[in-house]
């Protein structure tokens, strides 16, 4: 079976794992101790991909917002759907709320028009 995730999990995913990745340029800067312009370099790397992070938060906050809330059939529990189809984001249960899209296998693809008119055409 294919698990999907929310897309609102997937890109807080993705700022979280810039945290780190700014930390650990950060942390492999110290290995330059000697090199003063080396390790500034990585510290400033580090440091705006923390920066980023940040954005990337903010962004999907506000993103977060404007996003629909509905309550999962399957957990009960009540979530966000980003565009036409997305998943729960407790049980990652695939949601839609495009009539037209009912009874369709679930695809993340159904969020492009591209593949709103391939999928009407079948």
């Amino acid at each position: 079976m294919i698990k999907y995730t929310s897309k609102i999990n997937k890109i807080r995913t993705f700022a979280l794992s810039l945290v780190f990745i700014g930390i650990i340029i950060m942390y492999a800067g110290l290995y330059f101790r000697s090199h003063f312009i080396l390790m500034s370099l990585f510290m400033l790397i580090g440091f705006l991909a923390t920066l980023a992070s940040a954005g990337v938060y903010f962004w999907i906050g506000m993103i977060s917002t404007n996003a629909v809330q509905v309550v999962c059939p399957n957990c009960n529990k009540i979530t966000k759907v980003l565009g036409r189809a997305d998943a729960c984001m407790s049980c990652n249960q695939p949601l839609t709320l495009d009539k037209n899209l009912e009874g369709l296998e679930f695809d993340e693809k159904y969020n492009s028009r591209r593949a709103m008119k391939q999928a009407s055409k079948k």
